[in-house]
């Protein structure tokens, strides 16, 4: 009887709601599986485990109680013929066994997706918002190819070839993501509540953000007056598009999905992201307004505050999952492979911020008014300020580069590949924030070697970006990338 009562306890002493602390072979699926529920109510699994376990001590029980009884019923069940499999559901909606029948229908529905075309139109509906970290990559490339403080004719050019490049890839992801979403009706809102591809939607706001960078760069001092103007409205409707999309963005995550702390990567950051292009977009509105001569266009202070504003509020918000970053690596080392590029998205935040901060307090006698806040050289006490605090921001930025690149040091050393994914495209863009930064701060400080060292991370930005391109190219050439994954 005790024997009983052991099995029994060990039998309900299953956790119905306990945790385990996931380890790196042990990954709950949230990414790949059903989201847990939190409710009383126990998983059809954990039952069948809990019914097997009484089972045994059932069958414990009798073994020793009645053992001669026992011997006789189970010769009695030997004789009987084996009784059909069930094809009826189990009560919690799970099938009960798996007959012949089932195995057939199984290898039948395999063989019959492996067999079948895969077509164009199959390929086009595997189009994802992540394919918009492509633009962000190459926009912010020809962004750091203009700011470069050694400018030749040549360099613009390739400027000029990324911008134009970006403008088609944007179009061209556009009107492939608009297919996917004609030929798979209701996937568009299936993107809002996938927990992976839901991250990466604010993409496509801050690859139109780094267009309308671009056009300020070249476009303003090869056109008139009207582009300035053009602009500075799509600046207000930008700012305000940006700060709906980022709150808007993150009330559908919190209020569909759940995201584990143990599962955090920075991309848990990009619905923010849109906020922080709007101080870029603010410092080269202003810089081209300047260098044309026509900042009397602008209403600059205007434009600069409400740009510091948003920026600030995005920079806190990574500054707090940031810290939610730290407490994950520090509980549950770094994330495993497919999740490691994404370690590099949490340097762009406190990038794109030194650099506009900077920028914005070099411009500071241009921007603001004579007297500004009924305070005598105000300027100029705004100019020292914005340039320390972006100097720690730049600091920031840095350090988390330093262990982005420590990140990769696995692969390095072990020659160990890693799987490709369009958030490859991280180890570009957030680094062109860096680089612009660092090549502002050489311009600020005077910095012979600070500029030196933004041109030879530029360097490594091109080769890299040639590098990602090809080898998406190569995935899609060998049906890796945009290609249906088999439901096995």
């Amino acid at each position: 009887m005790a024997s009983s009562q052991r099995g029994a306890s060990v039998g309900f002493a299953l956790p119905f709601d306990g945790y385990e602390s996931p380890t790196e072979d042990n990954q709950p699926g949230f990414f790949f599986g059903p989201t847990p529920t939190h409710s009383g109510a126990t998983t059809p699994a954990r039952i069948s485990i809990s019914a097997a376990t009484q089972n045994v001590t059932t069958v414990t029980f009798l073994e020793r109680a009645h053992p001669r009884l026992h011997r006789l019923q189970r010769q009695q069940h030997a004789r009987q013929p084996p009784s059909p499999p069930s094809r009826d559901p189990s009560p919690d909606g799970y099938q009960s066994s798996i007959g012949p029948s089932n195995l057939d229908s199984v290898l039948d529905e395999e063989k019959g997706s492996s067999s079948r075309k895969v077509g164009l139109k199959d390929r086009i509906a595997c189009y994802q918002w992540t394919f918009f970290t492509m633009t962000m990559a190459t926009g912010g490339l020809a962004s750091v190819l203009h700011g470069l403080v050694y400018q030749a004719e040549w360099v613009n050019g390739f400027g000029v070839f990324f911008c134009l490049l970006n403008i088609v890839l944007f179009l061209t992801n556009c009107v492939l993501l608009s297919m996917r979403f004609y030929l798979r009706p209701g996937s568009l809102t299936k993107s809002f509540t996938d927990q992976v591809e839901s991250l990466f939607i604010p993409a496509f706001f801050v690859s139109i953000a780094v267009i309308l960078i671009n056009i300020c760069q070249f476009g303003v001092p090869h056109c008139g007056v009207w582009l300035l103007k053009t602009l500075q409205i799509l600046f207000w409707i930008y700012t305000g598009l940006s700060a709906v999309a980022s709150a808007g963005l993150y009330l559908i995550l919190w209020s569909t999905l759940i995201f584990p702390i143990h599962m955090m990567t920075p991309t848990w950051v990009f619905p923010a992201y849109p906020l922080m292009l709007t101080a870029p977009f603010a410092c080269n509105l202003i810089a081209a307004a300047s260098a044309t001569g026509r900042i009397d266009v602008l209403y600059a202070p205007a434009v600069a505050l409400s740009a510091v504003a948003t920026q600030g509020t995005g920079c806190l918000i990574s500054l707090m999952i940031s810290a939610a970053f730290i407490y994950r690596l520090m509980t549950q080392k770094l994330p495993r492979d497919f999740q490691r590029p994404g370690v590099f998205i949490s340097i762009g935040p406190y990038a794109f911020t030194a650099g506009s901060l900077a920028q914005l307090g070099a411009e500071a006698r241009t921007i603001l008014p004579a007297n500004f806040l009924d305070t005598q050289n105000s300027a100029d006490i705004i100019k020292i300020i914005s340039i320390l605090v972006a100097l720690w921001f730049w600091g920031l930025s840095m350090w988390f580069f330093l262990v982005s690149m420590g990140s990769l040091w696995k692969y390095l050393h072990t020659g160990k590949g890693m799987p490709f994914q369009m958030t490859w495209w991280s180890f570009v863009f957030p680094n062109t924030a860096l680089v612009t930064a660092t090549e502002i701060m050489g311009n600020i400080f005077e910095s012979r070697g600070l500029q030196l060292f933004g041109c030879a991370m530029t360097i490594a930005l091109v080769i890299a970006w040639i590098a990602i391109f090809a080898t998406m190219v190569a995935c899609i050439k060998q049906k890796k990338l945009l290609w249906p994954k088999s439901k096995s």
